[in-house]
Formats: C-alpha cells, sequence, structure tokens
C-alpha cells in the first residue's frame, strides 16, 4: 500500500484530498463544537434559571400540602427540585443530595425513546464518587442580578465540575427552594451522522480524485511510453494534445522535438551519404594517378592507402546508414534469436556454445540486435579463441552473456574500445584487426534499445555482457532443456563427438 502510494498520482492526489478534508472537517468540529457548547451552556442556565423563578413564584401560591406534588410535576431528566426546611450551609453536602434526588425515577415520566425505538432510555446520572471528589475548595456563590431578578435570596453552586449547576433559594415562609440542572450529554463530535456525512464526502471526493488525477496522468504515461520508446529508435506516431493546457504543451513539445531528432537523423544520414558518394570521385582519380607510379613498391603502399580509405568510407557510411534505420520494433523469441546466431557460427566451424535458459518473448529491432549479438560473438572466437553464450535474467534487466578465453581488455582500454576505428590490434591488416567499427555499431545498438554493454573479467578469460532493459519482456516461457553445440576446426573431433556423447549434454 505504501509503495502504492509513492508511485501513483492518483492514489498521492486522493490522500492529499482526504487528508484536507479530515483535517478541514476537524477543525470546523472544534470551532463549531466549542460555539455550540457554549450556546447551549447558556441556554441552559438561563432556562433552569426561568424555571427557577417560576418554581418560586408558584411556592408562594401553592398551599403546602401541594407543593411537593407540583415539583414532582414539574421535574424534567435534566432538572430537579425538593424542599428543606433549613438552609443547606455545607456546599459538599448539598452536591450529594443532588446526586441523590437525580438518582430516584421521575414520577409519571414518559419514555418517548422506548416508544418510538422500544429501547429504554438510560438518563445519565451524576457519580456520587466523582462529584465527592471534584469542586472541593468551591462554596456557594451569589448570582447576578439580571439572573435572578426576585427578592428572595438565592445562591448556587457547580458539581461535577462544571456540567452541574444547583441553585439554593430562600422561600417566604422559611423553607427552602433546592433546584438541580444536569444536562443530559448528546455525544461526541463523531456521531453515526458526522460519519456517516464525512465517508459520503470522503467517496464523493476519492471518486473525482481519481478521475482527475487519471486524466491527469494518462497522457503522462503516454508521454513516458512514447520517451522511453524514442530513447530505443522506435518510430512513433505523434501524441494526442490533450488535457490540461500544461500536458497539451508538453505532448506538443514532444512531438516537436521528436520531429526535430527524425530529421537531424536524416539530414545527416543524407550528409553522410553525399559525402561518400562525392569521395569515390577523388579516391578513383587516386587509384588512377597511382597506376602511373613507377616504383612498384610506393605503389602498393598508395593503392593499399586508397584501398583503407574507401573501406572506412563504406563502413562508417554503413555504420551511419545502420543507426538510422527504420527497422519496426516487435516481440520475438529472444532465445530463439541468439541460437540461431550461434547456430551459423557453429555451421562455419566456429567454437561456439550456446547454453540455452528461460525462454520469453521480447520486443526489439531484431536486425539490429543480431548484427550486435554477431559482432561480440566474432569478436570473442577471434580473440578469446571459442564463444560461450547464455541468456540471463535479473531483476532490471536481460542479459546476453558471451564469455571466451582470451586475455581480455585492460581495464584502462574498455571506454576506448568503443570509439569508431578504434582497434586493440595493433597491426593495419585488416582480415585481422577488421576496421574498428564492430563494437561501436554493438553499442549502438545496445543503446537504442536502452542498455549497454559491458566487459569484466573472469577465471578462464572475459565475459561481454548485452544488458537490455527488462521494460521490453513481453511474456515468459517455462525453460527447455540445455542445448549446446560445439564445432572443431578439424574432422577427426567431429567424427569422435558421438551421438551418445550429443544426447547426454542438456538440451
Amino acid at each position: 500500500m505504501i509503495g502504492r502510494w509513492k508511485t501513483s498520482l492518483a492514489a498521492q492526489l486522493v490522500c492529499f484530498t482526504l487528508a484536507a478534508l479530515i483535517l478541514s472537517q476537524g477543525l470546523t468540529f472544534i470551532i463549531s463544537w466549542n460555539e455550540r457548547s457554549k450556546a447551549l451552556d447558556d441556554a441552559a442556565k438561563s432556562e433552569f434559571f426561568t424555571r427557577a423563578r417560576t418554581m418560586t413564584r408558584l411556592m408562594g401560591t401553592v398551599p403546602a400540602e401541594y407543593r411537593k406534588q407540583a415539583l414532582l410535576a414539574s421535574e424534567t431528566s435534566d432538572s430537579r427540585f425538593w424542599l428543606t426546611d433549613q438552609e443547606t450551609v455545607d456546599a459538599a453536602t448539598w452536591r450529594l443530595q443532588a446526586v441523590a434526588a437525580f438518582s430516584r425515577p421521575l414520577e409519571d415520566f414518559v419514555d418517548l425513546v422506548q416508544v418510538f425505538s422500544g429501547h429504554p432510555a438510560n438518563p445519565q446520572v451524576p457519580d456520587a464518587a466523582r462529584v465527592a471528589a471534584t469542586n472541593l475548595n468551591e462554596d456557594w456563590r451569589t448570582p447576578l442580578q439580571n439572573l435572578w431578578a426576585l427578592p428572595q435570596h438565592a445562591k448556587y453552586v457547580y458539581f461535577d465540575g462544571l456540567r452541574g449547576y444547583g441553585l439554593l433559594i430562600g422561600l417566604d415562609d422559611g423553607q427552602w427552594l433546592n433546584a438541580a440542572f444536569y444536562p443530559q450529554q448528546t455525544g461526541g463530535w463523531w456521531t453515526s451522522t458526522s460519519l456517516a456525512s464525512l465517508g459520503v464526502t470522503a467517496s464523493v471526493l476519492a471518486v473525482i480524485g481519481t478521475f482527475i488525477a487519471n486524466r491527469i496522468a494518462r497522457p503522462l504515461r503516454d508521454l513516458a511510453r512514447s520517451a522511453e520508446a524514442l530513447g530505443r529508435g522506435e518510430n512513433l506516431p505523434p501524441l494526442v494534445e490533450e488535457g490540461p493546457a500544461e500536458i497539451r504543451r508538453t505532448a506538443a513539445s514532444f512531438n516537436s522535438m521528436q520531429g526535430r531528432l527524425h530529421r537531424f537523423v536524416e539530414d545527416r544520414t543524407k550528409m553522410l551519404a553525399a559525402i561518400g558518394h562525392d569521395l569515390r570521385t577523388p579516391l578513383t582519380s587516386l587509384r588512377l594517378r597511382a597506376e602511373f607510379v613507377g616504383n612498384d613498391d610506393v605503389q602498393r603502399k598508395m593503392l593499399a592507402t586508397i584501398d583503407e580509405m574507401q573501406g572506412m568510407t563504406e563502413a562508417a557510411i554503413a555504420f551511419t546508414r545502420g543507426e538510422s534505420t527504420d527497422e519496426e520494433t516487435r516481440a520475438i523469441e529472444l532465445e530463439a534469436l541468439v541460437g540461431s546466431i550461434c547456430d551459423d557460427q557453429a555451421d562455419l566451424g566456429r567454437p561456439v556454445t550456446y547454453i540455452e535458459g528461460r525462454k520469453l518473448i521480447y520486443r526489439c529491432r531484431p536486425d539490429g540486435l543480431r548484427r550486435a549479438v554477431r559482432n561480440i560473438v566474432e569478436n570473442a572466437v577471434r580473440y578469446g579463441g571459442e564463444a560461450n553464450v547464455r541468456i540471463r535474467s535479473t531483476v532490471s534487466t536481460v542479459d546476453i552473456v558471451v564469455e571466451d578465453r582470451g586475455p581480455g581488455i585492460p581495464d584502462e582500454l574498455q571506454e576506448k574500445v568503443f570509439a569508431p576505428f578504434f582497434r586493440l590490434e595493433t597491426s593495419r591488416n585488416r582480415n585481422t584487426g577488421g576496421i574498428g567499427l564492430g563494437l561501436s555499431i554493438a553499442r549502438a545498438v545496445a543503446r537504442q534499445h536502452g542498455g549497454d554493454i559491458a566487459f569484466s573479467g573472469t577465471d578462464t578469460g572475459m565475459q561481454a555482457t548485452i544488458s537490455l532493459p527488462r521494460d521490453g519482456q513481453v511474456d515468459a516461457r517455462p525453460a527447455r532443456a540445455l542445448r549446446s553445440w560445439s564445432f572443431d576446426s578439424t574432422v577427426a573431433r567431429a567424427i569422435s563427438l558421438s551421438k551418445r556423447a550429443c544426447r547426454s549434454s542438456p538440451r
């Protein structure tokens, strides 16, 4: 889940939106709850004082034998009334009397909760232990004039913190009217209604956020795929310029860049082809003039130099054309392609061994990749005496590994060998040293596919690795048995390979 959040634009947008929603709703609830609590508390106290004033006036008009019944009839779930003959001086004692008053049930009480829901209401009763332990240093206080405008003496006290509120009023006949108020708590911030509202809002925002993020991410994903394919030399149609203005501008810029790159490669290829064509005329003229040189040794050297210049020119043009070839990228069996190259080399009598591994389908330009692998294999046979080829899969790459038994390449030259026309073989014999473009072509092809070529030493020789990105892998199939080719240049060795040995070798 964490990995998905880090890599998905939709997941991040939805998470940030929901976090902002929860934070804003929380702050709103805190502010509104404080204001609501204060307003409800002020309203409840005002109503309680009004009721207490009404009951005080009522006690002055109701006969003594009906006072108790009148008080019981006036009680609610939040308020209690009772009469005492003497003033309760100790506030702590009065608080415990209030707890006892709230502990007795209401007379003639109709439980509307039970009537409508079928479940009886559970009125909240002050806890005696908690009431006794709180408000210890608080004594009776005199209410403000605007709250108590009657001539009867009155005083008030808090209990159970600031939740409970009590009044003690001296009546004209010497009795004391006791009034206690203890509001029922309606629940916390996160009620079922608020949670349901938050859930619906979060769901709607999540759907909208996912839609918006996908609408933004889709052209970005297309752009990423097109950029990756362009880096591998694939010819792609222009991107569809849709979405927000920023995305459209990005797609338009990418299309312009792609067009400029194609035009640049095409112009370079045309220029080199023109140079190669124009060089044929002076080279032919030099060859004709060399024929009139009287010194045979000088003539031979001049013709060899002209041939080398012409060969290098043709090779450079072929190399440039090979880089710009509009070959279609398609899915192939990579094992079959590499195996066929080894088959061709083995049919020519070269010591090539191919160990088949797991079979997979890979998207590439087959002709270019075939050319790169063949160059590496031929170099291994030419300079290392033999070539052992296999395909190796890693977490991020698909590697074509070619091992030989040669002396290897010094570390300081492992990068230089990829330079065009660079040859480790110091002689000028093109039959043994070549032009010096084989590794340059191989690396160009590997990099066009998004990979690279690297050399490393082994205990028995050198290892060349063509690393291709795993993004091109389409499907993996179960591995087949190992097969190998091993041919010797002598007929005697070919005859000595018995059929039993061929069957015993993994295929």
